[in-house]
């Protein structure tokens, strides 16, 4: 096999972009739920709670960041 030197990532990279990939996911399964399973009850604890109204935001924004970060980091050739 050839190694290609004008690859647009390196690994250094494309290893922040699975970070913040998987930060992103992590806040989106954070903020998901609340469902009740009657439909006549809101329960407010639930829906408005510190994880997804505070906690899921700022790692879905973190990750965010994390991507930003990893797209413009010049690739060291590695």
């Amino acid at each position: 096999m050839t190694t290609d030197k004008n690859e647009l990532f390196g690994k250094l990279n494309l290893r922040w972009m699975a970070i913040g990939a998987v930060v992103i996911l992590a806040g989106i399964l954070l903020m998901a739920g609340g469902k009740s399973t009657d439909p006549n009850v809101f329960s407010d604890n639930e829906v408005y709670s510190f994880r997804r109204i505070t906690l899921a935001p700022l790692l879905i924004i973190a990750g965010l960041l994390i991507e930003v970060y990893a797209i413009m980091k010049k690739s060291s050739g590695n």
